[in-house]
């Protein structure tokens, strides 16, 4: 009878292939096997063994991820959008297990994704694991093992993604990052303030205006933050984030993180078969555009909602509307973010002087476009098809409230890979 290291491997390799019932028979074997009198993975001995190698392979298959440009919160978006919330789960607890294995400090954005998956290790030992998260889980042992090796199946074909940032141990992208953390910047409290408001007011035109001055008060608050730099030994470099554009309306959504990219000068590609979008550009450029996409989403939901109880012929919703009312939403938001930028943009020539900024601005576009040529250097344009003109005039209108200025056509190209 193989070990249980074999019967995993094997296991995993079944699950890859096409062959159902060749990876119902290793799933099988890892639960009851057979040899005689022989401990097996289903013998008194077995299940220690199982949950041992099987820990250890899902914290190896994490490790190969991390110089090939995945991150934890990465990790745990993906197994959770393919096989689901309780994969997502136990996947979260590999996670924890990787960095108790980390054998040096770790960047302190790692360790701030981990809290936020609320990555802890349980205090099970490496022989016990499986059995207590199929306790805590209210799960039986058949179940859990389809997950892991479910799991494992996916850590292993991941594809390698971009480097944004250096993994522990390791180097890659610049080191910058945003956060979505408390900064300690009077500036930034301000802009999530306002951004609050604007989500609880049941009134659009007060939510497009205190988005609209949170827009305005983190423009400048970049701008600063760029002509101090400018004047250091070692300026920053152009960092990235990944978004999350998980269905329903993943296109919709996409284009709102684009939207709130292009207003805050950062670059957005989105990889739809991987359900996110990734955004460069500068680091204070980089909190804004996390703070604002969060904020827009919640309100532009709260906006098609509302659209949708008020649409003509009743409340019956359909998936053609709603993506039309939220594809509009953002580009007319777009619009009014850019607006507030090119305003913050006008004041701050005024005060520092256009011969001292416009310089700054340009080589620092120049930084970002040269990091997403070197990134993705394969980027393709797809067009997002609007099918329901009235979700498009509602969208537009519900933005429309806060006196937003211009008309645009549906179908704006989105970078992205195929």
């Amino acid at each position: 009878m193989p070990d249980a290291d074999a019967l995993i491997a094997a296991a995993v390799a079944a699950v890859r292939g096409t062959d159902v019932r060749d990876a119902e028979r290793k799933l099988d074997q890892l639960v009851v096997g057979g040899d005689g009198g022989r401990p097996t993975p289903g013998g008194p001995e077995g299940p220690a063994a199982v949950d041992a190698a099987l820990l250890g392979r899902l914290v190896a298959a994490l490790g190969r991820l991390w110089p090939r440009g995945w991150q934890p919160a990465d990790v745990a978006r993906i197994v959770t959008r393919r096989l689901g919330a309780r994969p997502g789960r136990l996947v979260t607890e590999a996670l924890a297990a990787d960095r108790a294995a980390q054998p040096g400090p770790v960047p302190q954005w790692w360790d701030d994704q981990l809290a936020g998956l609320d990555a802890r290790v349980h205090g099970d030992d490496d022989a016990g694991w499986l059995t207590g998260w199929t306790t805590r889980e209210g799960t039986d042992r058949i179940t859990a093992l389809r997950d892991a090796i479910e799991v494992l199946a996916l850590l292993t074909g991941l594809p390698p993604v971009a480097v944004l940032r250096p993994p522990p141990g390791g180097v890659g992208g610049p080191a910058t990052t945003a956060s979505s953390g408390p900064s300690g910047s009077r500036v930034l409290d301000r802009v999530r303030a306002l951004l609050a408001k604007a989500e609880s007011t049941t009134f659009p035109a007060e939510a497009e205006a205190f988005t609209g001055k949170a827009q305005e008060l983190i423009a400048r608050h970049s701008l600063e933050r760029a002509l101090v730099e400018a004047d250091t030994a070692h300026p920053d470099r152009p960092g990235g984030v990944r978004i999350s554009t998980d269905a329903p309306y993943a296109g919709a959504k996409a284009l709102l993180v684009q939207e709130v990219a292009a207003a805050n000068r950062c670059e957005s590609v989105w990889s739809d078969d991987l359900g996110f979008a990734t955004v460069l550009g500068f680091s204070a450029d980089l909190e804004a555009v996390e703070l604002l996409h969060t904020s827009l989403l919640v309100q532009a939901t709260a906006a098609m909602l509302r659209g949708r109880r008020e649409r003509q012929g009743g409340g019956r919703r359909t998936k053609a509307y709603d993506e039309a009312f939220l594809h509009a939403f953002a580009r007319r938001i777009g619009e009014r973010l850019r607006a507030a930028t090119d305003e913050a943009n006008r004041q701050a020539a005024q005060d520092a002087g256009a011969d001292r900024l416009l310089p700054v601005l340009a080589a620092r576009s120049g930084a970002v476009r040269e990091r997403m040529d070197t990134l993705f250097p394969g980027v393709t344009r797809a067009r997002l098809t609007v099918r329901d003109a009235e979700g498009w005039q509602s969208g537009t209108s519900a933005a429309d409230r806060a006196s937003l200025a211009g008309t645009a056509p549906p179908g704006r190209p989105l970078p992205g890979r195929r």
